[in-house]
């Protein structure tokens, strides 16, 4: 596979590995737990998985700078606040709306990159975003709800979600030397489970119930999926591709959630939904099919000049 494309599919499959949380944390519902609790559970278990991922893989402690350890710090922390503020906006509005607020990240964390970087966005980036924002809404199945007499702390709370999820992808973005994928992986699962103990449900752990309850196997499945697959593989494409595409391309989770919950939950699917995913899909697409052919004319020119010259 050409190596300018593997970088945008780990993030796509990492992406869509978010994309599976909403059904596990409905199906732990369904089993008597709060949301607050299948949370709680992902954060520590995942936090548990990092650990003996890195006991078995590192040799060493790693060796990182003040200012690499406060990058993932602060990731961490980030990764933690966007599932904590994410919870409060599904409780304020509908899970459709408050999916489409989440997904403002797209177009923050593409403007974050240009201010970051001093640049202005490009041309299909900024028609990606047309057909992201456009998809999500159709996707969303929100034409339909009443938008009225909801209350405004749900917008808040969505919008910090999608602010936080956008940072997190500009901080992921960073190198830092001296630290390995899962070594930084199990540094920042350790800051976001601390966060969520503080705001969410400490207690699954100090009465023994993530232990002796099916909690614990919704917490290995949301662990992999919510901490340990995605951190691993945006720690390793993200700063490749950068924050802003890494944005865009994150947008695959939210066909991946609507798909899953079909399937699992036999939730209805409409065809407006079905364009919404398509539209989803191709603006997720665009900027990296862009740079490919960009790429691909720069390299036949390249060709044809070194022909010309040995002629």
């Amino acid at each position: 596979m050409n190596k300018n494309l593997i970088y945008p599919l780990l993030i796509v499959i990492g992406s869509s590995s978010y994309g599976i949380l909403s059904t596990i944390i409905k199906l732990s519902m369904e089993h008597g737990f709060t949301t607050a609790e299948a949370v709680t559970s992902q954060y520590v278990v995942g936090f548990m998985l990092a650990i003996i991922l890195f006991i078995i893989t590192q040799r060493a402690l790693p060796k990182i700078s003040l200012k690499g350890f406060f990058v993932i710090m602060i990731s961490g922390f980030l990764t933690g606040t966007t599932g904590i503020v994410y919870g409060q906006a599904v409780h304020y509005l509908p899970a459709s709306l408050a999916v489409v607020m989440l997904f403002q990240f797209t177009w923050i964390g593409l403007f974050l990159d240009c201010i970051i970087h001093r640049r202005r966005p490009t041309r299909p980036e900024l028609i990606s975003l047309v057909f992201l924002v456009a998809g999500t809404i159709l996707a969303a199945g929100i034409l339909d709800v009443d938008l009225s007499g909801l209350d405004w702390r749900g917008w808040a709370f969505g919008l910090a979600a999608a602010f936080s999820f956008a940072c997190f992808m500009q901080f992921n973005s960073k190198q830092v030397e001296g630290i390995s994928t899962i070594g930084r992986m199990t540094v920042m699962s350790l800051f976001s489970m601390i966060i969520v103990l503080v705001f969410q449900a400490p207690e699954i752990i100090t009465t023994g119930k993530l232990f002796s309850t099916s909690l614990l196997y919704f917490g290995l499945a949301l662990g992999f999926f919510g901490i340990i697959l995605p951190i691993i593989l945006f720690t390793i494409a993200v700063p490749k591709v950068g924050g802003g595409i890494a944005s865009i391309l994150s947008a695959t989770e939210l066909p991946v959630a609507i798909i899953v919950s079909v399937i699992v939950l036999h939730e209805a699917l409409t065809w407006i939904q079905i364009i919404g995913i398509v539209l989803v899909l191709f603006g997720m697409m665009l900027p990296t099919l862009y740079q490919h052919r960009k790429q691909s004319a720069k390299t036949d020119n390249h060709l044809i000049v070194n022909e010309k010259s040995t002629l």
